[in-house]
């Protein structure tokens, strides 16, 4: 639980003065009661508000220091706290450690986390799924439960994907600024598709002929030959009144005009 600053410490001390309970005072700053009766016995002692002297080594941050590696980080998640110890030289005419830069972020809020994964999302994308979003809002779960989802997964096969960390607060997971925006295609891997449904399942498919370089990746032809038509197309036509739910996610195999076989896909999804 956070320390209460002195300016806080300040005005718990007022409010009890004022008359106010230590529980009240407590609920006030969010802090635990026992917090505010050790604050009330010390200022009864002491006549102060501020903490004790205290044997131990001393603090090589100044208070502005700490705000500069808070902010920092809020600017640049990415940025690791090694390269911030690097660059801010403390009381002791030295680097700090990068432990220390860790505890500074740790004491502001800040937690070390994998952070997630997504496309890169224009604006025009964010309003198309608000509005998809708002336009299902009042489905109940009758409806749901006639829509085949369907999506595809991508597995490296030649080398790790890496570890990423990001500085981040509690609740910033898809800030913008705290997403790794990956790509479609990034070397050899195996391309997997799958779709769920109210106790349905298809797949998984593996696909076929696949490679790097243009072309060799999942074409609309590819999707049609190797997913729509031998797995998509038999459902619909043994399950009627079902709608097909791509992935929200507009890639061109998914987009193109394929000609008759989409068209049939569209009839059968709609009966």
């Amino acid at each position: 639980m956070p320390r209460l600053t002195s300016a806080e410490r300040e005005r718990a001390i007022g409010r009890l003065e004022a008359g106010d309970t230590p529980e009240a005072v407590a609920a006030t700053f969010q802090c635990h009661i026992s917090t505010i009766y050790r604050l009330l016995q010390r200022f009864v002692i002491t006549g102060s508000t501020a903490d004790a002297e205290q044997s131990g080594r001393p603090r090589v941050t100044s208070p502005r220091q700490d705000r500069h590696i808070f902010r920092s980080h809020v600017a640049h998640p990415f940025r690791t706290a090694a390269e911030t110890a690097r660059t801010v030289i403390g009381t002791h005419q030295a680097p700090i450690s990068r432990q220390t830069a860790s505890r500074r972020l740790r004491f502001r809020g800040l937690r070390n986390c994998r952070p997630a994964r997504g496309p890169v999302l224009t604006v025009r994308h964010r309003q198309a799924r608000l509005h998809w979003a708002q336009g299902h809002l009042n489905w109940k779960n009758v409806r749901w439960q006639n829509v085949l989802f369907s999506d595809e997964s991508r597995f490296c096969i030649d080398h790790a994907d890496g570890r990423v960390r990001v500085w981040r607060r509690s609740g910033y997971r898809y800030a913008d600024n705290c997403v790794v925006e990956n790509n479609a295609w990034g070397g050899p891997s195996l391309m997997l598709w799958g779709a769920i449904g109210h106790n349905q399942v298809l797949g998984p498919v593996i696909f076929q002929g696949l490679g790097p370089g243009p072309g060799n990746g999942v074409t609309a032809q590819r999707y049609m030959d190797q997913v729509l038509h031998p797995h998509v197309l038999p459902f619909f036509q043994a399950h009627g009144n079902w709608v097909f739910q791509h992935n929200r996610d507009n890639v061109r195999p998914h987009t193109a005009m394929a000609g008759p076989l989409r068209i049939s896909c569209t009839v059968q999804a709609s009966r």
